[in-house]
């Protein structure tokens, strides 16, 4: 019985109509919820200098006007400067007329040269053809049309504007942004005012029983915009004062323009930076009669882009927004094509909202799932997933990157086991294909012998430039003890050693215990304990009587249902041969044909919940043997 993914499922015909319905909202009302939006948006920014402010001893009406004050008047300053920067190059662009000039001929001259060249080698191949000019029937045509053209007509007079139309126009003109600045200024006072009252409104629409949920997703939401935007503020104001003081020290005019213009459009995911650093090297190529100061900005500039985007914004808040880089793009082409400009300046803290929200709210949850930082999948999902599409490679770099933090028991718990837990669920529910089960055992098997090989040994020099992979239908458990059999010899290793160093890992004759049986073998291994491998099905893998005294620990798979009569007679048999010995099993956590663990605990001496347990308990006993 094939069963549903239960995010998928909530994507029904319905809840498409309700997307479109929300998409056409955002369209067509954009002028009411532009302003609502970005008023939104700052309060969220706001809200922790308002805290501050009534920490101080100020109300919270108080608080709220004084941090609208500071804000206005900060954004005020910052483009009354703009202004005056922008008016100076207006004025000063006469004198670097010539120098323009210049570069856009040397420009054109460059750019022409190839198609002259070109157009004089394709002169010499094809003769050109010779059309005569009939100078006599050119001369009677224009005066004969010069004669029948009718006359100009008079230039009509222009108007002179009044000085009350031309009052009209420029506040027609200035009455869009200042009226929409007006309107977010009034909405953010109030949103700041009433923002208690707003958060009780929601929780209450949300009902009594999402209470807590919904307070965690506001919480969250807000925290998240907060710290966003004031760690992306400071990165961005470091970065303009840095290019603009770099600027300064080259001479290059209004270098307080360019920086600040570099610091305020890295606020527009990606293409900020690139506008504002064609916009400076055009500006510098154009005034510099030379190519070296433009050539000297481009590279300082995409040195500290490329320096602030990948070590200094993934440590200082590259984690903090909990978006991915394609989802950050995404939605500002998204919100840049329903809200324009504004949409994209608020693409990443809205989408953030989303995505938060859907941490909390059941209907959108896909959008955390498609935009989120990381797709929530665990180590052992994304093992699964790897192996099914016979990706080797990547599930060997992954395994050998955990392997590097922690220990193969822990892989084995954490990673392989509950994967391949995965795989056999999926299988007893008949949707793994053919194909996909010959890439998973492929994989499988590859990915164990290329983690459990022995560093620095023939063996692991030639596994890591095999090209195919033998024994492909056989047991990947039995496979490796064969490997390991022709490696070390019958018993392998010596039987030369001291009392109670050796411990055995024992299974029955079928493909999953020779697995799990197998597997702990490397995980002891690799600590430096002396770990062997034995069938309890066959009796000549077995040491003699004589040695039982070296076995301190028999490691036996957990039995399942089926076949637990052969398990509890091949325990019997161990206890009879070896009776110096601790029993010990792991019982799995995830698989749900074993035995009961009240049934299984009777017959032997420990039952440990996982390989990392075993690795403890034997390092422990080795520990207090040589004390």
């Amino acid at each position: 019985m094939k069963t549903r993914n239960p995010t998928l499922a909530r994507i029904t015909p319905a809840t498409l109509v309700g997307a479109t319905c929300v998409l056409a909202m955002l369209y067509f009302g954009r002028e009411i919820l532009e302003p609502l939006a970005v008023a939104a948006i700052l309060s969220l920014i706001i809200t922790p200098l308002v805290r501050k402010l009534a920490g101080l001893g100020l109300n919270r009406t108080a608080a709220a006007f004084v941090s609208v004050l500071l804000v206005g008047a900060c954004v005020v300053s910052l483009a009354v400067v703009l202004a005056f920067q922008l008016a100076s190059v207006t004025s000063d662009l006469p004198q670097y007329r010539e120098a323009i000039q210049e570069k856009i001929e040397s420009v054109r001259t460059l750019t022409e040269r190839p198609f002259a060249r070109l157009e004089e080698e394709l002169s010499a191949v094809i003769p050109q053809a010779q059309t005569p000019a009939p100078d006599a029937a050119k001369s009677r045509g224009a005066k004969s049309a010069v004669a029948h053209q009718p006359p100009a007509p008079a230039p009509a007079a222009t108007p002179q504007m009044s000085v009350r139309g031309a009052l009209a126009r420029l506040f027609s003109l200035a009455w869009g942004p200042i009226g929409q600045a007006g309107i977010v200024l009034v909405l953010l006072v109030f949103i700041l005012l009433e923002q208690e009252s707003l958060r009780d409104r929601v929780v209450r629409l949300a009902g009594r029983a999402e209470m807590s949920r919904t307070m965690k997703a506001l919480g969250d939401a807000a925290e998240g915009v907060s710290r966003f935007f004031f760690s992306q503020f400071v990165v961005n104001a470091v970065f303009g004062t840095t290019m603009g003081l770099g600027l300064w020290l080259a001479g290059v005019p209004h270098a307080v323009l360019w920086g600040t213009l570099c610091g305020v459009l890295r606020f527009v995911p990606y293409l900020g930076a690139l506008a504002s650093g064609v916009v400076i090297a055009v500006f510098i190529a154009a005034i510099d009669p030379g190519w070296w100061l433009a050539l000297s900005f481009l590279a300082l500039f995409v040195s500290l882009e490329a320096l602030v985007a990948n070590f200094i914004e993934p440590r200082v808040y590259g984690h903090s927004s909990g978006l991915s880089p394609l989802a950050i793009i995404v939605s500002a082409l998204f919100w840049g094509s329903l809200w324009g400009p504004v949409g994209l300046l608020l693409s990443t803290p809205l989408t953030l909202c989303l995505v938060v929200a859907g941490r909390h709210v059941a209907a959108l949850e896909p959008i955390t799932i498609l935009l989120g930082e990381a797709p929530n999948m665990s180590h052992a999902e994304r093992f699964y997933q790897h192996a099914l599409a016979g990706e080797s490679d990547a599930v060997i770099r992954e395994g050998r990157a955990y392997l590097a933090k922690n220990s193969f028991a822990k892989y084995c718990d954490q990673v392989l086991l509950p994967g391949l837990a995965l795989a056999s669920l999926d299988l007893r529910n008949e949707q793994i294909e053919e194909v996909q089960q010959t890439r998973l055992r492929a994989t499988g098997l590859r990915l164990i012998e290329t983690l459990t090989q022995t560093p620095g040994t023939a063996n692991a020099r030639r596994f890591g430039r095999r090209q195919a992979v033998p024994l492909l239908n056989s047991s990947i458990g039995a496979h490796l003890r064969q490997l390991r059999l022709a490696r070390l010899g019958r018993w392998q290793g010596s039987l030369d050693v001291p009392s109670r160093s050796v411990v055995l890992c024992a299974g029955l004759t079928n493909e999953r215990d020779e697995l799990l049986s197998e597997l702990p073998v490397h995980a002891l291994r690799v600590a430096g304990i002396d770990a062997r491998g034995v069938t309890l099905d066959e009796q000549n893998e077995r040491p003699d009587a004589s040695k039982s005294e070296l076995v301190s620990t028999v490691f036996i798979v957990f039995p399942q249902k089926e076949g637990f009569d052969r398990w509890l007679a091949a325990v019997n048999d161990l206890r009879g041969g070896l009776p110096q010995a601790l029993l010990v099993t792991i019982r799995p956590p995830f698989d749900a044909e074993i035995m009961e663990q009240a049934a299984v605990s009777g017959h032997v001496d420990m039952v440990l919940s996982s390989f990392e347990e075993g690795l403890a308990f034997v390092a422990a006993g080795n520990r207090a043997a040589v004390s």
